[in-house]
């Protein structure tokens, strides 16, 4: 099985409303070969600060299997992360910079997040065909829309709407 680049997603809700609609975008996204969901985990923390965790996952279990896929809430995520960060220290990369991140703690109380470890797939043969030619990554990251402005791609009005969309749940924390 290619495995194709793997990206971690942390998604924040504010008083999350869901129908859904957010698992089906996956799933569909899956079924016409562009993504699969290695691991995720849906969070919900209360007014108090008290976890609950859903573990998702839309890979099949041959898959699963192929994969390695072992996280399993909180310890297991951890677990994963801290063996991850050993097998890298091995090869001399520090995955962590000395700082450890607690995705956890960060989430406000009364609220939600998703932890989305998300394979493009799509990219598989575009990454293989990087590498014959000789080429690696080395950075990325996603751009906002108020950047595409400047470039032309995006309407000043259209790049501050999809912006608001995007960090509007943001600005209440």
């Amino acid at each position: 099985m290619a495995i194709g680049p793997v990206q971690l997603i942390v998604l924040g809700f504010n008083h999350p409303d869901f129908h859904g609609e957010v698992i089906a975008e996956l799933e569909r996204l899956h079924e016409n070969g562009m993504v699969r969901v290695i691991d995720s985990l849906a969070v919900y923390k209360d007014a108090d600060g008290d976890l609950e965790v859903e573990h998702l996952s839309n890979l099949t279990q041959d898959e699963a299997i192929e994969l390695g896929s072992k996280i399993d809430g909180e310890e297991g995520m951890e677990a994963g992360a801290e063996a991850g960060a050993e097998e890298a220290a091995e090869e001399g990369i520090n995955v962590f910079g000395g700082e450890e991140w607690d995705v956890l703690e960060d989430i406000p109380n009364d609220s939600a997040a998703a932890l989305i470890l998300l394979e493009h797939h799509w990219a598989v043969p575009l990454r293989d065909a990087i590498a014959r030619a000789g080429g690696f990554r080395l950075s990325d990251g996603f751009i906002s829309p108020l950047d595409l402005v400047a470039i032309g791609l995006m309407s000043s009005d259209d790049a501050k709407e999809l912006h608001a969309q995007e960090t509007s749940g943001a600005a209440g924390t």
